[in-house]
């Protein structure tokens, strides 16, 4: 595997920003594996690198998410896309800190698996974005 990500310095000799990586893709397709590879290639390169994931079900809101995934409760499908909307504001603060701090975020899944699987439901596209 090859990549062009460095941690670089900026004017003030601190390191520069870490960069937000997403990896989106079909339902077993191997996104949860390449993110895991990747971060341990940007770990041994000697960079700062977390591997995070979508929805995060350790949350307030990631937890009323599970529960809808795992049958355990109903919800109108324009709920559960606010839910996992609400869910990646949740975390907003954290990786903006991380990414400020020169940490690489790579995340399996973000704000496009939303897009997608809810206009697969039949919600109007723009209204998911």
């Amino acid at each position: 595997m090859q990549a062009n990500l460095s941690c670089s310095k900026d004017d003030n000799n601190k390191e520069s920003r870490g960069a937000l990586v997403v990896l989106e893709g079909l339902d077993r397709s191997g996104k949860s594996s390449q993110c895991s590879r990747l971060v341990s290639y940007l770990e041994g390169q000697g960079l700062s690198a977390e591997l995070w994931r979508f929805p995060d079900r350790t949350t307030n809101v990631g937890q009323m998410i599970s529960a809808y995934l795992s049958n355990a409760s109903q919800l109108d499908d324009h709920t559960i896309h606010l839910l996992f909307s609400a869910n990646r504001w949740e975390k907003r603060s954290l990786m903006e800190t991380k990414l400020k701090s020169g940490i690489t975020l790579i995340v399996d899944r973000y704000s496009y698996s939303g897009v997608a699987f809810s206009s697969a439901k039949g919600l109007d596209i723009e209204w998911c974005k």
